[in-house]
C-alpha cells in the first residue's frame, strides 16, 4: 500500500497481491485517515468482486459521518450494483471531481 498526501486528499494506491492482503493493510491504518479525504485507488491487476468492494462501505459511512470524502478509484466495476451514496468510479480523474462536488456541498450547507 503507497499513501500519499496531495492537495485536499490522502491517496492510497493499492500494492499488494490480493485484494485480501490490501484490505487488510488498509483497515489497519484506515482509523488515522477518517479526518482528511481519503481516495482509494485499487490497481486494475487487483482483482475485486462487488462483496470485497462492499468492505469499503463502512469506510464510507464513517467518512460521511465525520464531514469528510470517501472514494474508491476500480477501473472494471459497474458502479449500478453499489448503493448511490458509495463514491466509487472508474478513474482517479472522476474521483477528484467526486472530491470537488462533495466540497462545494458541504460548503453550501447541503
Amino acid at each position: 500500500m503507497k499513501t500519499e498526501h496531495k492537495e485536499g486528499y490522502t491517496l492510497i494506491n493499492s500494492e499488494e497481491a490480493s485484494f485480501s492482503e490490501f484490505y487488510t493493510f488498509f483497515s489497519n491504518q484506515h482509523k488515522e485517515l477518517t479526518k482528511n479525504n481519503v481516495i482509494i485507488n485499487i490497481s486494475s491487476n487487483l482483482v475485486a468482486n462487488e462483496e470485497e468492494i462492499s468492505l469499503f462501505l463502512e469506510c464510507a459511512d464513517m467518512h460521511r459521518e465525520s464531514g469528510t470524502t470517501f472514494v474508491v478509484v476500480y477501473q472494471n466495476v459497474d458502479v449500478d450494483k453499489f448503493p448511490e451514496t458509495f463514491n466509487i468510479v472508474p478513474t482517479l480523474q472522476e474521483a477528484e471531481d467526486v472530491l470537488e462536488m462533495e466540497n462545494i456541498q458541504r460548503d453550501l450547507g447541503f
